[in-house]
């Protein structure tokens, strides 16, 4: 799976720490920024995440920045984009089962390490249950 990763400053430890275990799942990780703890706009990663995931160049993402608030408001602009604020594992397991999240927000300032790694192999290990909860997504964003 292809996995388009992002995060600001508050975020960046949280990443770096997150993505060699992500490439040990056998993901290939396109990482667009950012690369240091220098400040940055977060809405710039969220945008170059989203388009990668939205144009199909991405199976799915995920955006750190300090509290994954600044991250999901901004991801979920974006069309056809289920970004999704988790802060433990039922979250991001239901963030998949029912909500077929395609970008796991996390904060780097409220998340663990060890809790995100768990949140992280949860999510990708988890499938959409379908059904009732398509039907649900489809009255949010409806098909063409």
């Amino acid at each position: 799976m292809q996995v388009a990763i992002g995060s600001d400053h508050g975020g960046y430890a949280l990443k770096e720490y997150l993505k060699p275990y992500i490439a040990e799942m056998g993901h290939e990780l396109i990482d667009v920024g950012c690369f240091s703890e220098d400040s940055v706009d977060y809405p710039e990663q969220a945008r170059a995440v989203t388009e990668l995931v939205s144009q199909g160049n991405a199976d799915r993402g995920i955006l750190i920045c300090g509290t994954g608030i600044g991250m999901s408001i901004a991801a979920n602009r974006m069309p056809g984009i289920r970004a999704a604020l988790c802060h433990e594992i039922f979250t991001a397991v239901m963030s998949r089962r029912h909500n077929d999240a395609n970008v796991l927000c996390m904060g780097g300032r409220v998340t663990g390490p060890g809790l995100a790694l768990e949140m992280v192999k949860a999510w990708f290990s988890t499938d959409f249950d379908g059904g009732r909860h398509q039907r649900r997504l489809n009255m949010i964003d409806p098909p063409e």
